[in-house]
C-alpha cells in the first residue's frame, strides 16, 4: 500500500510491480440538478477526478446506482446511467457493469481504478514552501444548486453558466500539470476551498496564503448568498476549518466569506508546483480554455491558512 487513508487523500494507490501502481476509489452524490443525464455527468466526473487527481489514469469503472423504482419511472435511470456511461468513454475508460439497490433516493457514482508509475503518484501532502496554488474551475456551485431548487435562478441559467465546467473533467488540466515539477493535487470537493486548503497545509506542516481577491466564482454564486440562500454543508466546513488555525486578514463581508466555505461538486483541481513554473502552466491552461487562476502559495510558516 502506497496510499491509503493517513492523509486524506483522494484515492488509494497499491503497488502491482516496479512499474504500475493500481488506484482505487469510489464516490457517489444525490442529484445536485433533476436532470438525469446532466446527474450522470456530473457525478461521473466527480468521481473520475480522483483517479486525476493523484496523476493517474482511469482504466475501468463501475457504477454505483440507488434508486427508487417503486417511485421514478425506470427512464429516469437510463438517462443517469447513459450520462455516466458517456463521461466514462470520454475519460477513455471501460464501464464494466455495477451494482444496483432500491432507494428512497436517487443516488449515483462510480468505483473507479486506474493505473499509475509508484514514482510518479502525486498525492496532497507533497507542497513546498514557494510552491503556487492553481486552481482549474471556479466555486460556488453548491448555493447555486440550491438556489435553482428554490426558484431563486432558473435551471437554464444553470446550465448555461455552470453545468459544462462541473461535467468538465479534468484530466486535460492533470496531463498539462504533469509535464511539470508538481508537488501536490487535490480535487475540490464537499469541504469548500477553505477546508481542501487545509489538507495542503498539514499535508505538508506549512502555511497557505490564498488571495480572496484571485479566487475565481461562478456568475451569480454570491448574489444568491445576498439573497439568502446558502448549503447544508458551510456550517460544518466552516466548524472544521475553524478548529486548525485559521488568520482570516481580509476584510470580507459575510456573503463572501460564505463561499469560501461552499462545497463543490465535479470542482476543479488544486495544484502545487513551483512558484517559477506557475505562469507558464497557468498560460497553458488559459490557453486550452481551462480557467483556471492562481490563488496563493505555500510558505514556511506554522502550518494553517491565511486568507489575505
Amino acid at each position: 500500500m502506497l496510499v491509503g487513508i493517513e492523509t486524506a487523500d483522494d484515492a488509494a494507490v497499491y503497488r502491482l510491480s516496479d512499474e504500475i501502481a493500481m488506484i482505487n476509489t469510489v464516490d457517489f452524490i444525490t442529484p445536485p440538478v433533476d436532470d438525469p443525464y446532466w446527474f450522470g455527468q456530473i457525478s461521473a466526473a466527480n468521481s473520475i477526478s480522483d483517479v486525476y487527481s493523484m496523476g493517474g489514469r482511469p482504466l475501468t469503472a463501475l457504477n454505483v446506482v440507488m434508486f427508487p423504482s417503486k417511485h421514478l419511472d425506470m427512464g429516469v435511470l437510463r438517462e443517469i446511467l447513459k450520462g455516466g456511461h458517456d463521461k466514462v468513454v470520454e475519460a477513455g475508460a471501460c464501464l464494466v457493469g455495477g451494482h444496483t439497490v432500491d432507494d428512497e433516493e436517487p443516488k449515483y457514482g462510480l468505483c473507479v481504478n486506474g493505473v499509475v508509475h509508484p514514482d510518479r503518484i502525486i498525492t496532497n501532502a507533497g507542497s513546498q514552501p514557494g510552491d503556487s496554488l492553481i486552481l482549474t474551475k471556479p466555486l460556488g456551485s453548491g448555493v447555486l444548486f440550491n438556489s435553482v431548487r428554490s426558484g431563486k435562478m432558473s435551471f437554464k441559467e444553470l446550465e448555461k453558466e455552470t453545468l459544462p465546467s462541473l461535467a468538465f473533467l479534468n484530466g486535460q488540466a492533470m496531463e498539462m500539470a504533469l509535464k511539470y515539477d508538481l508537488h501536490a493535487c487535490t480535487d475540490i470537493t464537499g469541504f469548500g476551498i477553505l477546508g481542501h486548503l487545509l489538507e495542503i497545509a498539514h499535508g505538508c506542516d506549512a502555511r497557505i496564503i490564498v488571495r480572496h481577491k484571485d479566487l475565481p466564482f461562478y456568475p451569480g454564486a454570491l448574489d444568491m448568498y445576498k439573497k439568502g440562500e446558502t448549503t447544508g454543508s458551510n456550517k460544518a466546513n466552516r466548524a472544521m476549518v475553524k478548529e486548525h488555525h485559521l488568520n482570516m486578514a481580509a476584510s470580507l463581508s459575510s456573503f463572501e466569506d460564505e463561499l469560501l466555505y461552499d462545497p463543490q461538486t465535479s470542482g476543479g483541481l488544486l495544484l502545487s508546483l513551483p512558484g517559477d513554473q506557475a505562469d507558464k502552466l497557468l498560460r497553458e491552461l488559459k490557453d486550452a480554455g481551462i480557467p483556471a487562476a492562481n490563488i496563493g502559495e505555500v510558505t514556511d510558516e506554522p502550518v494553517g491558512i491565511t486568507v489575505a
